[in-house]
């Protein structure tokens, strides 16, 4: 390996960095890698407790998505609420938990933002956002508290720890990505069985006001040791040239080899790889949102019982962010456009499968494809949140990923409000195989990603260029 001499810097982005040295590498593609500096170095301590952390944050604002599904019918009874007013409350809280992501990772880019202070911003909005839920009869101001501010709050933290841990595991970023995001679908789960069995009108204030505070101070604790790393930051026990080093980094970087620079966000688009990308969140987060919204009622409509009922729906929780975990795992030996694939035939065969489990009145088979929905429904967020900085590089991630991620903000709309007039209008069924239908085309146009300046798909590595580091 070719490096260029060892150099010691103080940069804004690492204010401690004034007494450690590193060196910055560019390989033949021009991408530049900064390594010698170890996690500790920078941190203090082991980098894992930034893969730690960002989960348990993640698991803490689960309950705004994966468990409201649960507690509409109590909100609509307490409240005066209609069915169809339930479900635009969270669709305009999926539209800006997702909206928030790009400009939040500009500004953090630009330095105006870090990852501590977005999380503090974004627990205390969420607070907020739960206290209009609970206290607010006049449902336009529940869509403007819950919809608006907790889904800015939530969205905030959610890019916040999504983009953090990408950055400090870019060799290995499938499985530890797929880990912290699973934590946003599992940590629901408490929330689902209590929304089920004891919550209802008589206490339903209580409860979400403690969901409230638990929130805020779960995430503020975590946040409080919220770190980025240095731009170009590699690990030192990796070589960014050869991959030689840990075995599983290796086998990593093999099949999912980084970003041949960095890719500011006007660069990533001009690709056509990053709109695609887009088109394929709106898809395949659609198909999933309408799963959680309408799981339970579709259940309970074709009469299973209130225990299957939230079974289902606790299964696709589960399964939704143990799926995540696992996918990740297997991205990073598959590599991520194989493992995006196979997700997204598996949500669209899911869908499918719980029609003909209602049919069929089968609860064991219902359980079973709830379980595939679950699965499909939440492991393609990982693939996305990995191929963003394995095509466009770390450097302007949390931009990069904020605009994948805004395909969320149309998927909102459609799998939740606009799912509801097609259950309307079609019935359960017809709702149902249209949803099935979106996610095979949508496996069909996963098949043309690839990744920008690196058409022949190879992790091979020529020569380096020395570069000063100064």
């Amino acid at each position: 390996m070719t490096a260029d001499p060892m150099a010691t810097r103080n940069t804004p982005a690492d204010p401690g960095a004034a007494n450690r040295s590193y060196r910055e590498v560019t390989d033949s593609r021009g991408r530049v890698y900064r390594v010698g500096e170890t996690d500790r170095d920078i941190l203090g301590h082991s980098r894992k407790l930034m893969v730690y952390l960002p989960w348990v944050a993640m698991m803490a604002i689960s309950v705004s998505e994966y468990a409201y599904g649960s507690a509409e019918d109590t909100l609509s009874a307490a409240h005066g609420w209609t069915q169809s007013n339930t479900f635009w409350i969270l669709s305009v809280w999926v539209f800006f938990q997702a909206g928030i992501a790009f400009p939040a990772g500009w500004l953090r880019e630009q330095g105006l933002l870090t990852a501590r202070r977005a999380s503090y911003i974004g627990a205390g909005m969420c607070l907020l956002g739960f206290l209009a839920l609970s206290h607010f009869h006049n449902v336009w101001l529940a869509i403007l508290g819950f919809g608006v501010v907790g889904g800015v709050g939530s969205g905030l933290i959610y890019a916040t720890c999504i983009n953090m841990v990408g950055k400090w595991f870019p060799e290995r970023r499938g499985a530890k990505t797929g880990f912290v995001n699973g934590g946003f679908a599992y940590g629901s789960l408490p929330f689902i069985f209590i929304f089920n069995y004891a919550f209802d009108t008589g206490n339903y204030n209580e409860v979400i006001d403690l969901i409230g505070v638990y929130v805020l101070i779960a995430v503020a604790v975590c946040a409080w040791f919220f770190k980025d790393p240095p731009k170009n930051w590699w690990p030192a026990d990796v070589d960014p040239l050869t991959f030689a080093g840990n075995s599983k980094s290796a086998t990593s970087l093999a099949k999912n080899p980084p970003a041949v620079r960095q890719f500011t966000p006007k660069e990533a688009v001009r690709t056509g790889m990053l709109p695609l990308m887009w088109i394929l969140v709106v898809m395949t987060a659609g198909v999933s949102i309408f799963g959680i919204s309408f799981q339970v009622d579709f259940a309970k409509d074709v009469g299973f019982g209130p225990l299957v009922a939230a079974s289902s729906m606790g299964v696709m929780a589960v399964i939704n962010g143990v799926g995540r975990g696992v996918v990740g795992w297997l991205s990073d030996l598959w590599g991520r456009k194989v493992t995006l694939v196979f997700v997204i035939v598996v949500l669209g065969l899911a869908q499918f499968g719980v029609i003909w489990a209602g049919d069929i009145r089968n609860e064991w088979l219902f359980l079973f494809f709830a379980f595939l929905s679950g699965f499909g429904g939440g492991a393609f967020y990982p693939m996305f949140a990995a191929l963003t900085p394995d095509y466009f590089g770390e450097n302007y991630n949390a931009s990069n990923y904020g605009l994948v991620y805004s395909g969320k903000l149309v998927s909102g709309l459609f799998g939740g409000g606009l799912g509801s007039m097609v259950v309307d209008a079609w019935g359960y069924n017809g709702a149902y195989a249209l949803a099935g239908g979106v996610s095979m085309v949508a496996a069909a146009i996963a098949l043309l990603l690839r990744q920008p300046g690196r058409d022949d798909g190879t992790a091979a590595v020529t020569a380096p260029e020395a570069r000063p580091a100064s």
